[in-house]
C-alpha cells in the first residue's frame, strides 16, 4: 500500500496526530446558532456564509455630530479690525461649520473597544484562578527537590556545570552568549524537546535549536497557535478545540457559543490583539495537572472535556501551558514568551467537524503564519503572491487542462490538452520500465472485502475505502494495488529463477477522502499511480534497492528536482514481529548509506503498518517540499498471502530467507519452498498530484517534451494560410502538438495569443518562408524581450531539432 505516495497532500500534514479534518476550503465559514454550549457530537448542517452582524458592540460611542454644531445665533467668528456691516456679521453668525465626514474604517475608539468581549468570558478568570493555585503547589514541590551538581554536555563535546532543578537550558545559552540565547527557540535535552526555562533534572546532553531548525520552527508555530487561541477567546468568547502547527504555519479550531461567524473582516481585530499579546511578552508557563483537575479547569469546554476523558487514563496527569489569560491542554514545549513573535498574520479561515465526523458539531478554523522577523513576513507574502500565480487550479483553468464537477467530487475531468500531459508522463514511465525489465499488469478495480481482510487493510484502512454491497457480500473499490499483485504472484508456482519479478500497474485507484479535504489535483478521490512491486529473494534486496534508487534519480533528474530521503520506522500499530521490523530497518539503512552516505534522516514511527519505508521529498521552484516517491520493504504481505517460490535445492536461498524472515518461513524445508520479500515502489506517486506539482514548478511554462502546446504556426496573410496548414500538419504527423492559427485576427494579436497560451514556439510564415520552405521561429522564452531576435530556419531542419529536443527530454527551450 503506497499511502505515502498517494493523492494526499497539500492540505498541510499535522505535526500532531490529526483529530480534526477540514470540511471546506472556503474563506468564510459559519456555525449553527446556539445560545449555549452544546455537545460536540450534535449534528449540524455544514457551515454556510452569513452576513450576521457582529454580536459584540462597543461600550464607547462616538459623540453625536449634531451636538458639536453651535446654535444658529451663536457667534462663530471674530469681526475684522476694520469692522463689518450688520449683514456680514449676521451672515457670519448664521454660518454653520461643515459636518466632518466619518473616517474610513469607522471610529477608532469604537474599533479598539470591539477587539475584546466586555465583560470577558467568565471561564477566563476561573481557569486562571485554578491554574495559579496549582502552580503555587508545583512551585513549592520544585523548591523542595534536592539540588545536586550535574553536567550538561553540548553537541561539540564540551561540558557545563549546573545544579539539578535550578540550571535551565536558557541559563546555559546565556552563559555562552546573549546572541545565542536570543536566537534559540527551544532546547533538546537527551533528545527530548524541552522548554528553555524548564530546569534540568539530572546530567544530560543539550542541543539549542533556532527558528531555522525544522523542530524549532514547529515549536515556534505551535506557540503562535496559542497566541491566536488567546485572541480568539478574548474576541469571540469561543471554546477552543485544537491548535497544532502545520508544515506551513498553524491553525486553531473553535466552537462558537452563539451565532457568531468568522469572516475576513475579523482578521484585522485578531491581528491587533495578537500585537498586544506580543507586546505584553506573556511568559509560557508549564504545569502538570491531574485528570481530575483538568476536568474542573475545562468544564466549560465540551471539546477539551471529551479529549481529556478519551485520551487521559484515570489516575494520571498531563500538562497545560499558560500565556496571559490563555490556558490550554498541551504537551508543549513552547518558546520562552510571546514577545519573541515579531510578526503574525492570519491567512484564511475554513470549517471543520469535531473529530472529523460530519455527524459531530461544526467548528471554525483560522490559519496563521508567524516569524521572528518582519522581513521574513514580507518575503513570505511575496511568496504567497507568486504561489497564487502558479496555482495549478488557476493554470489548469486558463490552459484548459482539467476541471472538477460537483456530480463527481474529487475526480478530475481531463480535457484534451491536460490528457496530453497525463499520457506523456505515463508513457515516460513506461519507457523507463522497459529499460529496467518491469512487467506491466492490469488488475480489477473492485474486490471482495475478504482480500482486504487477508492483507490487513480492512482492519487499518476500511474507513477510507468506497464499499459496495454485491449479492449479500461486501466489496470495495481498490485504494492500492499491492494485494492484487500478491494474487498474481500466487496464481502459479514460482521458481527462484524468475526472481526478481518487477510488477508495474497504472490501475485506477479510489480513496474516500473527506469532501472538505479535496484540493484540486493534490488531494483527490480517483487517481492513478506509477505503482510497482518487486518480489525478490532476501539476498536480492540490496540489488533491488539500488534499482529503485537509480530509477528515482533518473526520473527526478529529468524534471530538475532535488530530493531528500528519510527512513520512516515502525509505527505504534504494526503487523509482524519486532525482530522482523528491526532487520528490515537495518537493511534499508544499509541501502541508504550506500546511495547517499550521511545524507538521510530518520522519521521515527512513521512507517507503514506492514513495514518500514523510505520517503523521498522533492523541492520545487518555490523551494516547497513535496513527498512523492516511496520505497517500502514488506515481509508481512508475502506471509499473509502465503507467497512462496521454489529455491535452488533448498540450499543457500532457503537458509538466507530463514535468517531474515524466520517467523514467516513455515513452508521451507522438505518442499524447498521459500517466502519472497516484497518491495513497494512509487516515484511519481499519483499522476494527478505529480501533475499539480509540475504545473506549479514550471508555472505553466511546460518543457517542450511535456508541453501540450508545442508549436503554433501563424500565416502573415490569407495567401499564406495553406502553407501554414501544411507546416502544422507535417509537425503533427511527426508526433508533435502543432496548431495553425487561421483566424482573422491581426498578426500581432495572433503572436500575443500564442504567447499567452504558452506555445513553446511560434512559427510565422509569409511569402519568403513559403518560397524557401522555411519558418520564422520565435521562442516562448523570448516573449517580452525587445532585443530577442527571430530566426528563419528550413522546415526539415527545424523539424529535426524539435524532435531532438523532445526525445532528449531537455528542460531548456533551445533548438540545437
Amino acid at each position: 500500500m503506497l499511502r505515502s505516495a498517494s493523492a494526499r497532500l497539500s492540505a498541510p500534514r499535522l505535526i500532531h496526530r490529526r483529530l480534526f479534518a477540514p470540511v471546506s476550503a472556503s474563506l468564510v465559514a459559519s456555525k449553527p446558532s446556539s445560545s449555549s454550549p452544546r455537545s460536540p457530537f450534535s449534528s449540524t448542517a455544514p457551515p454556510a456564509m452569513s452576513s450576521a452582524p457582529h454580536p459584540v458592540h462597543s461600550t464607547s460611542h462616538a459623540a453625536d455630530p449634531a451636538a458639536a454644531i453651535p446654535d444658529s445665533g451663536a457667534p462663530t467668528a471674530t469681526p475684522s479690525a476694520g469692522g463689518a456691516n450688520a449683514a456680514q456679521q449676521q451672515q457670519q453668525q448664521q454660518k454653520q461649520p461643515k459636518e466632518k465626514k466619518p473616517k474610513k474604517g469607522g471610529d477608532l475608539a469604537q474599533g479598539m473597544a470591539s477587539l475584546e468581549l466586555n465583560p470577558a468570558p467568565e471561564y477566563l478568570a476561573s481557569r486562571v484562578e485554578l491554574f495559579e493555585r496549582l502552580k503555587r503547589e508545583a512551585d513549592e514541590k520544585l523548591a523542595s527537590m534536592p539540588r545536586e551538581p550535574i553536567t550538561i554536555t553540548l553537541p561539540d563535546g564540551s561540558t557545563r556545570d549546573g545544579t539539578s532543578y535550578e540550571t535551565t537550558p536558557m541559563s546555559i545559552a546565556l552563559a555562552i552568549s546573549k546572541g545565542l540565547a536570543d536566537k534559540t527557540v527551544i532546547a533538546k535535552v537527551d533528545g527530548e524537546l524541552w522548554d528553555l526555562e524548564r530546569p534540568f533534572e539530572k546530567s544530560a546532553s543539550l542541543e539549542l535549536l533556532d527558528f531555522e531548525h525544522p523542530e524549532g520552527k514547529k515549536v515556534w508555530w505551535h506557540s503562535s497557535a496559542h497566541i491566536l487561541g488567546e485572541c480568539c477567546e478574548r474576541h469571540y468568547g469561543c471554546h477552543l478545540a485544537i491548535g497544532p502547527p502545520t508544515d506551513e504555519g498553524f491553525f486553531y479550531e473553535m466552537g462558537m457559543t452563539d451565532d457568531r461567524v468568522v469572516n475576513q473582516g475579523d482578521y484585522a481585530a485578531l491581528e491587533t490583539l495578537a500585537k498586544n499579546v506580543v507586546k505584553d511578552k506573556q511568559k509560557f508557563e508549564r504545569l502538570e495537572v491531574s485528570k481530575e483537575n483538568l476536568l474542573e479547569m475545562f468544564a466549560y469546554n465540551p471539546f477539551k472535556t471529551h479529549i481529556i476523558k478519551d485520551k487521559i487514563p484515570d489516575g494520571t496527569s498531563t500538562t497545560v501551558y499558560r500565556c496571559g489569560p490563555m490556558i490550554d491542554l498541551c504537551r508543549g514545549p513552547h518558546i520562552p514568551h510571546t514577545g519573541r513573535v515579531k510578526s503574525l498574520a492570519i491567512l484564511k479561515n475554513s470549517a471543520s467537524y469535531f473529530l472529523g465526523d460530519q455527524n459531530n458539531a461544526s467548528l471554525q478554523r483560522l490559519y496563521g503564519i508567524s516569524f521572528p522577523d518582519t522581513n521574513q513576513m514580507k518575503e513570505y507574502k511575496k511568496f504567497l503572491e507568486e504561489a497564487a500565480k502558479r496555482d495549478h487550479r488557476r493554470i489548469g483553468k486558463d490552459q484548459e487542462l482539467f476541471f472538477f464537477h460537483d456530480l463527481s467530487p474529487g475526480s478530475a475531468f481531463w480535457l484534451p490538452h491536460g490528457t496530453r500531459i497525463y499520457n506523456t508522463l505515463v508513457e515516460f514511465m513506461r519507457s523507463e520500465y522497459r529499460k529496467r525489465n518491469y512487467q506491466e499488469v492490469i488488475t480489477p478495480n473492485m474486490f471482495n472485502s475478504k482480500l482486504w481482510e487477508t492483507s490487513g487493510h480492512w482492519q487499518n484502512y476500511a474507513e477510507d475505502m468506497f464499499k459496495l454491497d454485491v449479492e449479500k457480500e461486501t466489496f470495495a473499490l481498490k485504494p492500492m494495488n499491492c494485494p492484487s499483485h500478491c494474487l498474481i504472484f500466487a496464481s502459479r508456482d514460482r521458481s527462484y529463477r524468475e526472481l526478481p519479478i518487477r510488477m508495474a500497474d497504472f490501475g485506477v485507484l479510489h480513496r474516500n477522502e473527506a469532501s472538505g479535504a479535496l484540493t484540486g489535483l493534490t488531494r483527490v478521490r480517483r487517481f492513478q499511480q506509477d505503482d510497482a512491486h518487486h518480489f525478490c529473494m532476501p539476498e536480492q534486496i540490496e540489488e533491488e534497492m539500488d534499482v529503485c534508487f537509480q530509477f528515482l534519480n533518473e526520473v527526478y533528474g529529468t524534471f530538475g528536482f532535488k530530493f531528500e530521503l528519510k527512513l520512516s520506522t515502525r509505527p505504534e500499530k504494526f503487523l509482524g514481529k519486532i525482530e522482523t521490523w528491526d532487520e528490515a530497518e537495518r537493511m534499508l539503512s544499509k541501502s541508504l548509506d550506500k546511495f547517499v552516505p550521511g545524507a538521510w534522516t530518520v522519521d521515527p514511527g512513521d512507517g507503514a503498518f506492514y513495514g518500514p519505508k523510505i520517503d523521498i521529498t522533492i523541492s520545487d521552484a518555490l523551494r516547497r517540499k513535496h513527498q512523492c516517491a516511496t520505497i517500502q520493504l514488506d515481509f508481512q504481505l508475502p506471509q499473509r498471502f502465503d507467497l512462496t517460490y521454489r529455491s535452488a535445492e533448498g540450499g543457500a536461498d532457503a537458509a538466507a530467507a530463514n535468517a531474515v524472515n524466520a517467523n514467516a518461513n513455515a513452508t521451507a524445508g522438505a518442499d524447498k519452498l521459500v517466502r519472497p520479500v516484497m518491495i513497494h515502489r512509487a516515484i511519481l506517486g499519483s499522476v494527478e498530484r505529480f501533475t499539480a506539482i509540475l504545473t506549479e514548478h514550471f508555472a505553466g511554462k511546460w518543457p517542450f517534451w511535456l508541453s501540450p502546446r508545442q508549436v503554433v504556426v501563424i500565416p502573415v496573410a490569407a495567401p499564406h494560410k495553406e502553407y501554414a496548414k501544411e507546416v502544422a500538419q507535417k509537425l503533427w504527423d511527426a508526433g508533435l502538438y502543432a496548431d495553425a492559427d487561421l483566424s482573422d485576427s491581426t498578426l500581432p494579436k495572433k503572436v500575443r495569443n500564442g504567447e499567452i497560451a504558452q506555445y513553446n514556439y511560434i512559427f510565422v510564415v509569409g511569402s519568403e518562408e513559403m518560397e524557401s520552405r522555411a519558418v520564422n521561429v520565435r521562442n516562448r522564452d523570448d516573449a517580452g524581450n525587445k532585443k530577442a531576435r527571430t530566426e528563419t530556419i528550413k522546415l526539415d531542419e527545424v523539424l529535426d531539432k524539435l524532435l531532438r529536443l523532445k526525445n532528449e527530454r531537455r528542460l531548456d527551450n533551445e533548438l540545437r
